[in-house]
């Protein structure tokens, strides 16, 4: 009897015919205030030195190291954003965090430890040069690269740009995504229920999952059970996006139609994969007017779309917008803090992090069905388990970190 797991791909096949031939989409310039988030398509080049002159790292005295130990006058008082005058001989300047260094200073003392006197300060002894002092360009010195192409603009990111006073960006447009659903059976929130019907719970669950990735959802449509439909509407969906998103249709019922709309408008490179949950997934492509929309169809199962999403349309939205850090998920060693055995596929399981002295325990949801959302709402990692394994608690596992970028 032939081996019904035979035909099946792994998780790298899927993901090498997924990314072959994946072009980064063109860049775009925007306002650097409505660039949270978005990744840029050039570098950005520091424009000017961070600090732009040498300051205090603390509120005290700027001096000669020469002179400490003896008493000095105070003959200036400099607040962060006043402009110095060059230090008297054998006198010290009242300073704080921030403030410029006086041309001639070389040190800061912090306040705590100097000594006041009705007309004077004493400075102790064993001052070096260059103490509690914040170089000019430390940070950043002008005519570096201040961010690569391919970063992500968050919060931190975000600051340096302001820091140099930039005001626009040139960013990666931003992937445009069509989202199908598939099947009589669902029903949008709102909407009364029939007899068999189910709310459509993957709609606003990719939707979130793919705008953090970097992507935008700009159409969405039910599929009927319905080949010619199918194809039509599919047809449709290739022209307005550059990844063409489908959940349901791509196993062999008879009303799955959606593996035979792809064959049939354009091509299949993948279809089931060794894998759980997930199985059955078809990767693919679409014609449209400016060249092929990338076709991936997920499983309707909610879980196996939610691992779905995290396993192939992170790295896909990653490789249109040229990001990196989006090209895989972060791999923990973790200790398992369950017992399982696998069979002929390898295995995605919900499970949340214990971080902890002995290190990180990997805890698994009790019901690792298909079906089960609710293993998602918490999950931290997916616990990557090969094919025909047998896990003990405490044995070493390997986990996915479900980070967005």
């Amino acid at each position: 009897m032939a081996d019904p797991q035979a035909d099946l791909q792994s998780v790298e096949a899927a993901l090498e015919a997924l990314l072959t031939d994946v072009a980064p989409l063109p860049g775009e310039q925007l306002p650097s205030e409505d660039a949270a988030g978005r990744v840029l398509a050039e570098p950005v080049i520091a424009t000017r030195d961070v600090p732009p002159a040498d300051n205090s790292a603390m509120d005290g005295y700027a001096l000669r190291a020469v002179d400490a130990g003896s008493p000095l006058r105070i003959s200036q008082r400099i607040a962060a954003g006043s402009a110095p005058s060059p230090l008297a001989p054998r006198s010290c300047a009242r300073i704080f965090t921030g403030g410029e260094m006086p041309p001639g200073a070389d040190c800061v003392v912090r306040q705590e430890v100097v000594a006041h006197r009705e007309d004077s300060v004493l400075i102790p002894t064993g001052v070096h040069p260059g103490e509690n002092v914040r170089r000019r360009g430390r940070d950043v010195a002008a005519g570096s690269i201040l961010l690569a192409a391919g970063t992500r603009l968050e919060g931190a990111a975000l600051g340096h740009v302001a820091g140099q006073g930039i005001v626009s960006v040139s960013v990666r447009r931003r992937p445009r995504v069509a989202l199908l659903s598939t099947g009589d059976e669902l029903v949008e929130p709102g909407q009364p229920l029939g007899p068999g019907q189910i709310y459509n719970s993957n709609r606003p669950m990719l939707t979130r999952l793919l705008e953090r990735f970097g992507a935008e959802v700009v159409h969405t449509a039910t599929l009927p059970d319905d080949f010619a439909t199918t194809c039509r509407l599919l047809g449709e969906a290739a022209q307005r996006a550059d990844v063409v998103v489908s959940c349901g249709g791509v196993s062999v019922g008879e009303e799955d139609h959606v593996k035979a709309a792809l064959e049939r408008l354009g091509r299949l490179d993948l279809w089931r994969l060794a894998m759980r949950p997930g199985k059955p997934l078809a990767l693919g492509r679409l014609p449209h007017a400016d060249g092929e929309a990338r076709f991936v169809g997920l499983p309707g199962n909610p879980v196996s779309s939610f691992v779905g999403a995290w396993l192939y349309l992170r790295p896909l939205i990653g490789a249109l917008l040229s990001c990196d850090a989006l090209a895989s998920l972060p791999r923990l060693p973790a200790l398992a803090g369950f017992s399982t055995r696998t069979q002929a596929r390898r295995h995605f399981m919900r499970v949340t992090l214990e971080f902890g002295e002995a290190g990180i325990v990997a805890r698994a949801f009790a019901d690792q069905n298909s079906a089960v959302l609710s293993s998602c709402v918490a999950a931290d990692a997916l616990a990557d388990i090969p094919a025909r394994s047998t896990i003990d608690e405490g044995d070493p596992i390997s986990c996915l970190w479900l980070v967005s970028g």
